[in-house]
């Protein structure tokens, strides 16, 4: 039970406070809202205490100002602190530059092809499979359609390389099969 200690309540309101002002790209959806998604999937798919709280935390290193790894540890214990990190494209120190969009991802992607971490494993391919299923949504409506993609940093073409190979790296090596699934099928609808 991911609430056993309290962590799990201290980390939804955490979570909230430090993703408060954020919306989801191009939308007026509070990004909050993708830090629920991301948990219950890793609830629904075998997640433990520690893996659903890194995935309500998931983007708190990347997206928000002075939050380190030891902040992290400190209030939710390293294991969190280490999935968080390992879930992080970028940690980045105040006006430090992310990098490059492709050598960043291509990072991301030989990390998750090594990484023996199943926590990381679990919650990237939840957070990736509510992204995907958010543009596929997104594509659909007729009001959006392909201008979605004008919403990433990325062209259409890389957002679909990127999201085609992590669709193909979980199949291979996620510990929750379904999600995987789930990912390769959402995956295979947007780029038709």
């Amino acid at each position: 039970m991911p609430n056993r200690d309290g962590r799990f309540a201290d980390a939804l309101v955490w979570a909230n406070q430090m993703h408060a002002d954020q919306r989801r790209n191009g939308t007026d959806i509070p990004y909050y809202s993708h830090l629920i998604a991301v948990t219950s999937l890793v609830m629904e798919n075998g997640g433990d205490a520690d893996e659903c709280i890194a995935a309500l935390l998931h983007d708190v290193l990347e997206d928000c100002e002075h939050v380190s790894r030891e902040d992290v540890a400190v209030r939710f214990g390293e294991r969190v602190a280490d999935i968080v990190v390992g879930l992080s494209d970028a940690d980045l120190k105040p006006d430090e530059d992310k990098g490059p969009w492709h050598e960043r991802k291509e990072r991301y992607l030989d990390h998750l092809r090594t990484t023996q971490d199943e926590g990381i494993l679990r919650v990237s391919n939840a957070d990736k499979l509510h992204n995907a299923t958010s543009i596929l949504r997104d594509l659909r409506d007729p009001a959006i359609g392909q201008s979605v993609f004008e919403r990433f940093s990325a062209t259409k073409a890389d957002t679909l390389w990127y999201y085609q190979t992590l669709s193909e790296i979980f199949r291979e090596r996620s510990p929750a099969p379904r999600l995987a699934a789930e990912l390769s099928d959402v995956v295979d609808r947007i780029s038709a």
